[in-house]
């Protein structure tokens, strides 16, 4: 599978989140956003490094890197994109809802776009439009609080946690 950058995003200065990805024209609900290889590395490799804040949970004991803009998205509890993992080493960022031009384009780091589960630093409110459109898919991924997860269930340990199953990854930060 081929692979280009996403002429419909761009990363921005986003005020009080450091960097993010944003609409940079109209994106239409179920539009897919951007597809995203994934580098896959041993966690403890990276574990007291910056990069820690920018990964995904891949198995028991690894961690992947998503290439493109995928280690940007910022979270929102009301988030208007989600992702999921394809083929072997490949994300998908998928817009939940239609996405205007300028607005922010977020993930919830928990996995389901309606879980208000902690994330273990402040977040704060995304100046996006609130959505009454759900998804019809049928899992994400998430990030928390720099501790890697999946199947939307933290891990507490600083470590890695998997189900055994081929799974949607969690992307992880570090509370700042």
């Amino acid at each position: 599978m081929s692979l280009s950058q996403s002429s419909l995003i761009e990363v921005r200065k986003i005020p009080g989140k450091g960097r993010g990805v944003v609409a940079r024209e109209f994106i239409p609900a179920d539009t897919v956003i951007e597809r995203c290889p994934v580098l896959v590395v041993k966690e403890q490799d990276i574990d007291e490094s910056m990069l820690m804040s920018y990964v995904y949970c891949w198995g028991r004991g690894t961690v992947a890197v998503a290439l493109g803009y995928g280690s940007l998205y910022n979270h929102s509890y009301e988030p208007n994109a989600y992702y999921e993992d394809v083929g072997q080493q490949t994300k998908v960022f998928t817009a939940i809802r239609d996405i205007e031009p300028g607005e922010e384009v977020t993930i919830n780091y928990n996995g389901e776009p309606e879980d208000k589960t902690d994330v273990g630093f402040p977040v704060l409110a995304s100046k996006s439009r609130k959505s009454s459109k759900s998804s019809s898919r049928n899992g994400t991924t998430s990030r928390t609080n720099g501790r890697a997860a999946t199947n939307g269930r933290a891990a507490t340990n600083g470590r890695a946690a998997t189900n055994g199953k081929k799974s949607r990854s969690r992307k992880t930060t570090r509370a700042k």
